[in-house]
């Protein structure tokens, strides 16, 4: 007997049923706000590299004689992409939490703020966002002896592609805009295998040397000329519960290393009341969930190797 022959394909059928589900939490219905597009925002970013770093990823460097009017072009493009994405993310994010809970309140009962006002202040800060970048490529340039110049470091490290991500993204957050932050670190998770919350508090001069598989939380809080490599984690030791079940959120949850402190591959970092100490060095694959003084080098004791003859 065949078998595909049982198996009919039924349109009326699954049109059917995904109507059926429509009002479903996590279903869009019919009416909904319009999402911020994923491709838009990832053109935000490849424009905001552009005005910081001329011609890294495209496929020419514009002349100087002409950098002026490149810059204007950049702004105006970026401005009109800005402030459609910021405009959506506003209205969906309200729209959705009206579905959730029936009605805002507090705050989120006054009017949403112009994405004209927002996007204007993101781009006012675009000097200092490139100066502070600028200071994490001195950093990558400066720790690792094989970076040779520093537009291989703006071409090539994965470290430098998650932290310009970061900042841009951290930047919109601080300015109270939904969904294009997390869109971003997301994607740039994807790229790099690099995990940096937007939320995260990262000071300047910061270097993630290889980078693969490292995770910086939310709440995490880290100073000036910090270097992680790979594989380490800063990450929640618990995650707190109210009387109902329901997760507690907005608590520190997430470890803070102040100034000039190293982690080398593969540590973890665990808690929100945990605290790294100035000048502090953590050791490969150490794990740890209470704080470290200043100065301090954490490492493991590790049994001795054994070598035998093989049978």
């Amino acid at each position: 007997m065949n078998q595909d022959a049982d198996e009919q394909f039924s349109p009326d059928q699954i049109v059917a049923a995904l109507l059926d589900q429509s009002g479903c939490s996590v279903c869009l219905s019919s009416d909904s706000v319009a999402l911020p597009s994923v491709e838009g925002v990832l053109a935000v970013v490849d424009d905001v590299r552009e005005l910081m770093f001329p011609g890294i990823h495209r496929t020419r460097m514009p002349p100087l004689s002409d950098a002026a009017n490149h810059y204007y072009s950049l702004l105006e493009q970026l401005q009109s992409r800005l402030r459609v994405e910021i405009g959506r993310a506003m209205a969906h994010s309200r729209a959705a939490r009206l579905r959730i809970h029936g009605r805002l309140t507090g705050s989120s009962d006054a009017p949403l703020p112009s994405a004209a006002r927002i996007t204007n202040q993101f781009l006012n800060r675009i000097p200092e966002l490139r100066r502070i970048l600028n200071t994490d490529v001195n950093a990558a340039f400066n720790g690792d002896p094989a970076a040779k110049t520093h537009e291989e470091i703006l071409l090539c490290y994965p470290g430098i592609e998650a932290v310009y991500v970061y900042r841009i993204a951290h930047e919109l957050l601080l300015l109270g805009v939904p969904y294009l932050p997390r869109i971003m670190t997301e994607w740039a998770h994807r790229e790099t295998g690099i995990d940096i919350h937007p939320g995260a508090a990262i000071g300047e001069s910061f270097f993630i040397d290889h980078g693969t598989g490292v995770v910086i939380g939310e709440t995490c809080v880290i100073g000036k000329s910090v270097t992680l490599y790979q594989g380490v984690t800063l990450g929640a030791w618990s995650f707190p519960r109210d009387e109902e079940g329901n997760l507690i959120r907005g608590t520190k949850r997430h470890p803070t290393l102040e100034d000039d402190v190293i982690v080398y591959s593969n540590a973890t970092i665990l808690g929100g009341t945990t605290v790294i100490g100035t000048g502090s060095r953590i050791g490969s694959s150490v794990s740890l969930n209470r704080s470290v003084p200043a100065n301090t080098i954490v490492t493991i004791e590790r049994p001795s190797l054994r070598f035998r003859e093989a049978a």
